[in-house]
């Protein structure tokens, strides 16, 4: 139960809050290392070009790719997991924290703070140039791979679609999973940023270019890095999908060894990182927003008692959680980054997308729905979107969630199981944010008076008044307050 009444301090407005600043705490953990790599780009030879470096294990490091000869490590793997990671054997074994990554997690949230602390007015500018110039570096990738032999096979295996997978409802939920982390479903930055517009601003236009510019640069990625693995396979003589993976492996082992290979390297490798940097940050930006919004809008006049100024209130938030990431750089970090993100990315952003279109779209009600949208829009949105709003979001996102739970599998990284009281934590924090919403529930009833099937009719019945004025150049003051995020 969201917000059946009007107050954005309980249910699913307040997890979408917890699980933004949850993610917010090992996210810049990926750009801590697209610095690192972009660090060792600068040379003559790039480190993870061969197996003669102090961290590599001679024994089973292999210059090029494997294969099916499965004791052997590319040499972009055994940079990864012994220089960059220095990983341990399993998250029993914390290691100790890497020094060189803390410097780089340090000028990762720099970064963000310098881009934030201004609020919108500087997040807006600074977005401008994290969004528009990675599709310079995309493009000219793209120019370059396309040219290098073998990248119309890599191509092929992309666009060339595997129907006995098509039938697999694991795939899907893969899709659905990578959807809601790339347009920020149910994490709350979209209601975060779309709180700062005018009232009268076109949602419908705005939604279309965001869902068609993300399904555009997905595409887009897709073709700069299989023409590459494309290439890396015709080199190597080997099949597409001996080298095609997914997860981390792909940005910060595979493709850094196809650059390796590629002329002109000493170019392409430190504009690929820098790139990685800049959609990197517009998502930290975005969620580091949400808790520092949530934060002025609910608790603005009593926190700024104590941190006097906004950009105070942006540097602690900044702190605190770069304080939160640094279990996620220790030596064995990955196993805690890898167990957050499976508990957090897609465990509970199943739950909460189902909590949330439930709550807009059957207690707040597709038709208040239908009215907000005229009084901003100066009409109604067509049947299309009303459909979608009373039955086919619900629905969707309903099979989404059982299918995630009939099918669910423990959390694993490669090879490594994680023990049973590792799955109980990554559990533990899958309810950091789902709690919000039985908790939500159980204060509206508390709070209401009279029998409980009184209570509960008056907890999910909106209070929104929405016959104040129905004049669009006069938007309904109760209207207005939804603007506010949350």
């Amino acid at each position: 139960m969201l917000c059946a009444k009007q107050g954005p301090k309980a249910g699913v407005g307040l997890a979408t809050v917890v699980i933004s600043f949850v993610f917010s705490t090992y996210y810049n953990v990926l750009m801590s290392w697209a610095i690192f790599y972009l660090f060792n780009s600068f040379g003559s030879t790039l480190p993870w070009q061969s197996c003669n470096n102090t961290w590599n294990v001679i024994q089973n490091c292999s210059s090029g790719f494997s294969g099916n000869a499965t004791h052997l490590q590319s040499a972009g793997q055994q940079f990864f997991d012994n220089k960059l990671l220095e990983k341990t054997a399993g998250i029993e074994d914390s290691g100790g924290l890497r020094w060189e990554l803390i410097g780089c997690l340090v000028a990762a949230w720099v970064i963000v703070y310098l881009c934030i602390f201004k609020g919108v007015r500087s997040t807006g500018k600074v977005v401008y140039f994290t969004a528009v110039f990675p599709y310079f570096i995309l493009f000219a990738l793209l120019i370059n791979n396309v040219q290098l032999p073998g990248a119309v096979n890599g191509i092929l295996f992309f666009v060339t679609p595997v129907w006995s997978k098509l039938f697999q409802i694991k795939v899907w939920l893969n899709a659905a999973a990578q959807v809601f982390n790339s347009v920020g479903i149910a994490f709350g930055t979209m209601v975060s940023m779309a709180s700062y517009n005018k009232f009268n601003n076109n949602i419908l236009r705005d939604t279309l270019i965001v869902s068609v510019t993300n399904s555009f640069t997905s595409i887009l990625a897709g073709f700069v890095i299989f023409s590459a693995i494309g290439y890396m396979a015709h080199i190597h003589n080997l099949p597409v999908d001996n080298i095609a993976t997914d997860g981390p492996g792909l940005v910060f082992v595979v493709y850094p060894e196809v650059i390796a290979t590629m002329p002109v390297f000493q170019l392409w490798a430190p504009l690929f990182f820098f790139m990685l940097l800049c959609l990197g940050l517009d998502s930290q930006f975005a969620n580091v927003e949400v808790a520092i919004t949530f934060l002025k809008d609910e608790f603005g006049t009593k926190i700024l008692q104590f941190v006097k100024r906004e950009e105070l209130l942006a540097l602690v938030v900044c702190l605190l959680c770069f304080l939160l990431g640094l279990p996620h750089i220790t030596k064995g970090g990955i196993y805690i980054f890898q167990l957050m993100d499976h508990y957090t990315a897609v465990v509970s952003l199943m739950f909460l997308a189902f909590f949330e279109v439930v709550a807009v779209c059957w207690i707040f009600g597709g038709s208040r729905i239908s009215i907000m949208v005229k009084r901003m829009l100066g009409r109604s949105p067509n049947i299309y979107f009303r459909l979608c709003w009373l039955f086919l979001c619900p629905v969707m996102v309903l099979c989404i969630l059982v299918s995630s739970i009939v099918l669910y599998t423990p959390v694993r990284y490669g090879k490594y199981k994680y023990p049973n009281w590792a799955d109980s934590v990554g559990w533990a924090i899958s309810l950091l944010s789902i709690i919000w919403i039985p908790l939500g529930a159980i204060h509206e009833l508390y709070i209401n008076k009279g029998s409980f099937y009184e209570r509960l009719k008056a907890s999910i019945t909106p209070t929104l008044d929405l016959d104040v004025d129905n004049s669009p150049s006069k938007p309904n003051p109760q209207i207005a307050m939804l603007n506010s995020p949350l």
